[in-house]
């Protein structure tokens, strides 16, 4: 009897536990190393105007605010990897946190844009009219 009772509460605490899937904030020297061996979905959360005016190569554009994010969400697979970003990291945060209750668990805050290009990484810019 204590054994099934042992068991029971080990189940629940797991279940409790993996409810509360932590943030995963990644600095842009984290995500270098990261996603050379875990390659997955940047996704650019800003608005489409922002993405216009500079974005991380290769990253998709999912408007946050304006709804797209969540419109497209039930279209991503839960067993792939994401790294989400916006200007400052509030928004991707944001995201982050809806990706986790939707079921997702490998899904990762890298910040800011400005920070990420600053960093070294890989953008795509607006060009400019001459």
């Amino acid at each position: 009897m204590r054994l099934l009772i042992a068991v029971f509460a080990l189940c629940i605490s797991q279940t409790l536990a993996a409810q509360d899937v932590p943030a995963q904030k990644l600095s842009p020297d984290q995500f270098k190393t990261m996603v050379k061996e875990e390659k997955g979905t940047v996704i650019d959360v800003r608005t489409p105007e922002e993405f216009a005016q500079g974005h991380l190569k290769k990253a998709v554009n999912s408007d946050f605010r304006g709804g797209a994010f969540a419109q497209n969400l039930g279209n991503l697979d839960k067993d792939k990897i994401y790294y989400l970003y916006c200007a400052t990291g509030n928004r991707s945060g944001q995201a982050l946190k809806l990706m986790q209750e939707a079921g997702f668990t490998k899904v990762y805050n890298l910040g800011g844009y400005k920070d990420l290009k600053a960093a070294g990484l890989k953008t795509k810019e607006a060009k400019t009219k001459k």
